[in-house]
């Protein structure tokens, strides 16, 4: 199906940013000559208001809510600056709200869309169950979901590239020689947990290793959890490298092998994911796979103001490019001291 112009097409057009395209729209104050080449560009595009959309005007709350699993985790805060200031141009206040990553409230933050607490939904939850597509596909007000969701699902959706990112990660530790390449994961229950460790099996597969179960070790998305995880590794084999599924993971592992007199990199080099502030900040700095969260966070704020002011449009899929950046944890010549 062909789409119409969205407020990107009208941007675009304009000469203007998304957020002042959907001021116009909204009806909120702005400079005369941006409402003029807004409404000169809605034309010429053949844009056409949706209904619906018009008719909720009166009754909109003027907030966009993100729900996601940890309000402390600062691959969230990343996604939170991104967002604030497009939303903020567009006049609207973004609201908060943590889950603890419970599929219960994160349904119920759906359902209770219909009351009406804002006019739409970002919401990243880190399990997608039958319970979440249904509730997508019932919401009552606009829905956008940073993770992956299955083909079809009726919302606007931005995701990441694990599979290149961890590949990326391996292409560059095999490049250094490591060839008993450990992996600390999260959940395999969860959207990133699986999805990390599908990559990490076939990364292998690609480059020749073998899979050896003893070097694959499972906990959560937390620092001591990676801690707790990397002890139970490193008790039964010894790695000459470690994959962690998440920045947290390998923070917890740097502190293990630090406790254990282990080198890092000259023993064993050590890769994060996510790339979050925490990373360079890391003693040794952290190499980790920039998942592009602060870019994922704003694409997800302009698919929303897209999605306001057409309720219509079909849903889009947007994958943010992932890509490596190397610190000491795998190529300095200092180990942890």
């Amino acid at each position: 199906m062909r789409q119409g112009p969205t407020i990107t097409t009208i941007a675009e057009r304009a000469g203007v940013s998304i957020a002042s395209v959907s001021r116009v729209l909204n009806g909120l104050p702005t400079s005369e000559a941006t409402v003029r080449a807004v409404r000169v560009a809605a034309e010429e595009l053949g844009y056409v208001p949706n209904s619906v959309a018009r008719s909720l005007k009166s009754s909109r709350t003027n907030q966009v809510a993100f729900a996601m699993a940890d309000i402390g985790n600062p691959t969230y805060v990343a996604m939170v600056r991104a967002m604030q200031p497009v939303l903020k141009d567009a006049g609207l206040r973004l609201i908060l709200h943590s889950t603890d990553a419970d599929i219960d409230d994160e349904l119920d933050v759906l359902r209770r869309l219909g009351e009406r607490y804002a006019d739409g939904l970002i919401i990243s939850p880190i399990r997608v169950t039958e319970r979440h597509l249904e509730a997508f596909a019932e919401a009552r007000a606009p829905v956008v979901v940073i993770g992956s969701v299955p083909a079809g699902t009726p919302v606007d959706n931005v995701r990441a590239d694990s599979r290149t990112g961890i590949r990326l990660a391996l292409d560059h530790l095999y490049a250094l020689g490591r060839r008993r390449i450990g992996f600390v994961n999260g959940p395999l229950d969860t959207v990133p947990g699986a999805a990390r460790a599908r990559a990490y099996a076939d990364a292998l597969t690609e480059l020749g290793l073998p899979h050896d179960p003893a070097l694959i070790e499972i906990g959560d998305f937390y620092r001591e959890d990676g801690a707790a995880a990397t002890r139970r590794l490193l008790a039964r084999t010894r790695p000459d490298a470690l994959m962690c599924a998440n920045d947290l993971i390998a923070l917890g592992a740097l502190d293990v092998l630090r406790a254990e007199g282990v080198r890092v990199p000259e023993d064993v080099a050590v890769v994060g994911t996510d790339d979050t502030d925490l990373a360079p900040a890391a003693w040794p700095a952290l190499t980790s796979v920039a998942l592009g969260s602060a870019e994922r966070g704003r694409r997800a704020a302009e698919l929303m103001l897209d999605r306001l002011s057409d309720g219509d449009a079909e849903p889009r899929v947007v994958t943010v490019e992932p890509r490596l950046v190397v610190r000491g944890s795998t190529c300095s010549q200092k180990g942890i001291s």
